[in-house]
């Protein structure tokens, strides 16, 4: 149950309330919004929140036992605060979302109703729905380490141990022409031979795509020095010339790649010698 603070609560009781719901998104590259359905910004705990930014907060569920809590939000697309372009490459996805009820005329007074998740988006012509998912959903998320050939550590992370801002794993680039469907051309990695980078990780840090991260699936290297590259998913507004980015080096998860291109079989995390479907269903000759 939910303690209300004692200002708050004498306020609720006056009868005559001046109350404005505030959400705060923490996106998953650290960036912090602040929304609010007043008509004036609001700003409590080094954090502002704008005012009408398009945002309407639906009913809120609630539910007894560890059944997901769900709610909605509609915004407006395209405005100073939210791009279709951001929700497109993805910049949104599972980012944290905190509800407070706020008395906007003395916003010391203020309660935190909801914390959850951006789920489902549902974008529209000239608006976007957001489904924010309660704290019960990560329970519905597989957890722990699984039994399996290839590696389940983040190319990069504690586990795997690759340190990836090296320039042998880690390049900038630059467009040189963009192709159609997530293929384009780029300099500067002449360096690197064909399908280094497949399987990596590739940042826009400029262009309508800027700190949208997406998944390389393919990387060819042309015998004139360029570098073709085609990525799992398209970009919301296809690259122009010139836009540059930042590439890691990719990973197939499997024991030879570790132990070949990255020279870190010591820090392996899958189990190569797992027996295989074929033995199971193998019978006696």
């Amino acid at each position: 149950m939910k303690q209300i603070p004692t200002e708050l609560q004498n306020h609720l009781d006056s009868g005559a309330t001046t109350l404005a719901n505030c959400w705060k998104v923490t996106r998953r590259d650290g960036s912090v919004y602040g929304f609010t359905d007043h008509d004036n910004p609001l700003s409590f705990d080094g954090t502002t929140y704008e005012a009408a930014s398009g945002f309407i907060g639906t009913e809120s569920l609630n539910r007894l036992g560890l059944s997901v809590d769900t709610m909605e939000v509609h915004a407006a697309l395209n405005s100073e605060a939210i791009t279709e372009a951001e929700l497109s490459n993805g910049l949104y996805d599972n980012a944290e979302v905190e509800l407070y009820l706020v008395n906007w005329a003395d916003n010391s007074q203020r309660l935190l109703l909801k914390t959850g998740n951006i789920g489902e988006v549902r974008r529209g012509e000239l608006a976007f729905m957001a489904e924010i998912r309660g704290l019960a959903h990560h329970l519905q998320q597989p957890e722990g380490r699984v039994y399996q050939s290839p590696c389940d550590a983040v190319l990069g992370d504690t586990r795997c141990g690759v340190v990836l801002n090296s320039p042998q794993y880690t390049a900038t680039a630059t467009v040189a022409s963009p192709l159609e469907n997530g293929r384009f051309t780029a300099t500067g990695l002449e360096t690197y031979t064909s399908n280094w980078f497949r399987e990596g990780r590739l940042t826009w840090l400029t262009g309508a795509n800027a700190n949208a991260v997406m998944e390389v699936r393919a990387h060819k290297l042309e015998e004139s020095g360029i570098a073709e590259l085609l990525l799992w998913r398209q970009p919301a507004l296809p690259p122009e010339a010139g836009e540059t980015f930042t590439i890691q080096a990719g990973c197939d998860l499997k024991f030879a790649t570790c132990r070949e291109k990255f020279t870190n079989s010591a820090n392996y995390r899958g189990f190569p010698h797992i027996p295989g479907n074929d033995f199971l269903i193998a019978s006696p000759k």
